[in-house]
């Protein structure tokens, strides 16, 4: 679910199949959301990539850009209550093309 951050929104990955994320990621884009930034630990990092990459390249081909994504390792509390490191991505998407008809294009 977005969870809107001071710039833009943020999507998190988790479960859900991945097109749910991608609609989520087009409806902030097209609301003039910007940038909105996908994140994801552990084994959803591939998935919030293939998200990504829908996005790019089915439904707002060449309208969309790249951040500067950031990697990092968190560290959290296994169930056992033992230390792990989890790995994180964060990649942030800004709309360069034209904004669907009827909404301002998002500044940038």
């Amino acid at each position: 679910m977005p969870d809107d951050g001071e710039n833009g929104a943020t999507v998190f990955i988790g479960q859900k199949p991945t097109m749910t994320y991608v609609f989520q990621v087009v409806s902030q884009l097209n609301s003039g959301a910007g940038p909105v930034v996908v994140r994801a630990r552990g084994n959803a990092i591939g998935k919030a990539v293939d998200v990504v990459e829908v996005v790019r390249r089915r439904f707002l081909e060449g309208q969309v850009a790249l951040g500067p994504i950031a990697i990092d390792t968190e560290r959290l509390v296994n169930r056992e209550g033992r230390d792990a490191n989890v790995s994180s991505i964060a990649i942030p998407l800004t709309r360069t093309g034209p904004a669907p008809a009827g909404r301002p294009a998002a500044p940038g």
